[in-house]
């Protein structure tokens, strides 16, 4: 039989037996991409009217993300497939299924050529959809809505494709790391260029519910996978919206991360050769409060152009808010740009029944950190209200300061001069005060305090510590705050040199005795002393050393039993002694929130 018989009578045999195909299988062992793999793919296709097949078309095999270590089983199906016309697929009931994968959805996909083009297109219907993945940044839940995709270019010439998405996403929550989508609602369509190195985004628009519209159009690089070119504006949004859905997500590490929002606020935002060229942020009537009580601003107005050709002059008011506790009063501001620098030759800021008042303000936008300096001083303001404000006893005087110089750089505040406060008719003053990250997550304050002739009648009055007459005098060395407690210092109070009265009162005895020991109050009770409501003394005095949390108690003198805190003298006169010599910092603070609130016995160790 020569070869033409053999061929003819191989194709009798396979056409008399075709009513015995009823499906075609192809299989691939391993797929890989830029994206993930697969392997032991399955795709089955079932040919006619079979009734062993349980869907026209299935593909089954593993997948895994390039990011995950685990393959998962994947299987999609369509259960109605059907071709009604040249270059028009329908797939009906489909479904897209593996371990974190739930997905039904229908999807007709188009395929044609008209007037040189080759035109391909999806539409993708979800209906409560579900996904996630193996490290937890992606989750869907009962995701409903449509996906459409349309891609064309010329049909000899392998130029970028002209592409074109419309998502209406109706219902259904989602996770993409580090955004949370409760529900749906949000709607984008977009359109632009797709090649093998960069995506061009020629025209978009993204509507958030709640929020507002954004346009933004673009060059995206794939493979540094950022932004080359990038315009965007926004219309009014409102920020009570738009802070819990996308700004704080992107603010999770920094210090405003826990703020509550309201009023509106837009954007505009060009950016160039990889170079951000200008930019306009506008604010109305906007609430900013920290929700850790560090600060707040409210009914907060600006205007902030900025541009790197031109200069600009920038303004910004607020009715009221606080700082740490501090009432900011009603305040207008105005400052002036150029290129990366800010000055404005003076801003006050009221505060209480005084101000804030800086000058000569100088800031610098220098390897993506602000370093500025200015000078400063404070409108004299009382301490009865600021007392009040901070919830501190009632305290007399007047704050004010003069700061030569005040400097900012690496995120590292340093002064040059003192702040000094008048209280208790004698000296309070701060120097050498320094701060790192102050309205950060961890703020950390290192400075010297030095008290002087502070009145220990009008100061143990305020404090409820029994009455002592007579002068105190103080230095605080190396206060060290972490967040705001402190970690390390040298203090020491002792009375001030010169000639006044000194007398001290039974309960000041006690109290005192409560601090750092026992054994005054055991003689008073015990001897003719008890007959006395006040003593003389010469000389009185405390320290404590803080390392570890433990502080390492002293007094004006040492003894064998401990050390001196009241040194008694004349008639009647009486010496109160310290016997803890190392003292737990938490459990020193609640002797003087005991001793401040009355509540005093005296503690015999």
């Amino acid at each position: 039989m020569n070869f033409i018989a053999k061929c003819l009578f191989l194709s009798l045999t396979f056409i008399c037996n075709a009513h015995a195909v009823t499906s075609i299988s192809v299989e691939a062992g391993h797929v890989e991409s830029e994206y993930g793999e697969a392997r032991n793919a399955v795709l089955e296709y079932a040919l006619g009217e079979s009734k062993t097949a349980p869907t026209p078309i299935r593909l089954k095999g593993q997948i895994k993300a390039m990011e995950d270590k685990q393959w998962s089983d994947l299987a999609l199906s369509c259960g109605s497939l059907s071709n009604p016309k040249a270059g028009e697929w329908h797939c009906s009931k489909g479904k897209l299924a593996s371990k974190p994968l739930n997905t039904p959805f229908n999807l007709v996909f188009t395929s044609n050529e008209s007037k040189g083009q080759k035109h391909l297109g999806a539409e993708i219907s979800l209906q409560q959809a579900s996904f996630n993945d193996e490290a937890g940044l992606h989750a869907g839940e009962k995701v409903t809505g449509k996906i459409s995709l349309k891609l064309s270019r010329p049909v000899k010439q392998l130029t970028d494709w002209q592409w074109r998405a419309d998502v209406d996403w109706t219902s259904g929550e989602i996770f993409w790391q580090p955004f949370y989508f409760a529900s749906g609602g949000h709607q984008l369509q977009a359109s632009g260029k797709f090649g093998e190195k960069t995506l061009t985004i020629e025209k978009s628009n993204l509507a958030l519910k709640n929020v507002g519209q954004a346009s933004l159009s673009g060059l995206w690089l794939r493979e540094g996978k950022k932004f080359e070119d990038l315009f965007v504006q926004t219309s009014s949004l409102d920020l009570a919206a738009l802070y819990p859905l996308v700004l704080k997500p992107l603010l999770e590490k920094t210090a405003y991360s826990h703020l509550e929002m309201a009023g509106k606020g837009s954007l505009k935002l060009d950016m160039q050769d990889g170079e951000y060229k200008s930019f306009q942020l506008a604010l109305q009537d906007v609430d900013v409060e920290d929700k850790n009580g560090r600060f707040a601003l409210y009914k907060l107005n600006a205007a902030i152009p900025w541009s790197y050709a031109d200069a600009h002059d920038i303004s910004l008011a607020y009715e009221g808010g606080h700082l740490l506790k501090i009432p900011l009063g009603k305040t207008s501001l105005a400052a002036q740009t150029n290129r990366y620098a800010l000055t404005a030759p003076q801003l006050k800021l009221p505060i209480l029944d005084g101000a804030l008042v800086v000058s000569d303000v100088s800031a610098a936008w220098v390897n993506k950190q602000w370093h500025w300096h200015l000078h400063a001083n404070t409108e004299p303001f009382s301490m009865p209200e600021l007392s009040h404000t901070l919830g501190w006893p009632r305290m007399e005087g007047k704050v004010s300061a003069t700061i030569p110089l005040v400097t900012y750089s690496n995120g590292h505040l340093t002064t040059d001069g003192d702040l000094l406060f008048n209280v208790f008719n004698g000296t309070i003053s701060v120097t050498k005060l320094a701060m790192q990250d102050p309205l950060g997550i961890g703020p950390r304050m290192s400075a010297d305090l030095q008290m002087r002739n502070l009145d220990l009648g009008a100061l143990t009055r305020t404090f409820s510590f029994g009455r002592i007459e007579g002068r105190l005098d103080g230095d605080v060395k190396n206060l060290q705050l972490v967040n705001w407690q402190p970690v390390n210092f040298d203090a020491e109070v002792r009375d001030s040199p010169g000639r006044y009265p000194k007398k001290i009162s039974q309960r000041a005895v006690e109290n005192i005795s409560s601090l750092g020991g026992a054994g005054a109050t055991a003689a008073i009770q015990r001897s003719f002393l008890r007959f006395f409501d006040e003593f003389n003394y010469s000389r009185i005095g405390l320290s404590c050393k803080l390392r570890n949390d433990i502080c390492e108690m002293g007094g004006v003198e040492s003894t064998t039993q401990g050390y001196v805190i009241v040194k008694g003298s004349g008639v009647p006169a009486i010496t109160v002694l310290g016997y803890n010599r190392k003292v737990g910092w938490n459990e020193l603070l609640e002797r003087i929130k005991r001793v401040t609130s009355g509540n005093t016995k005296a503690i015999v160790r």
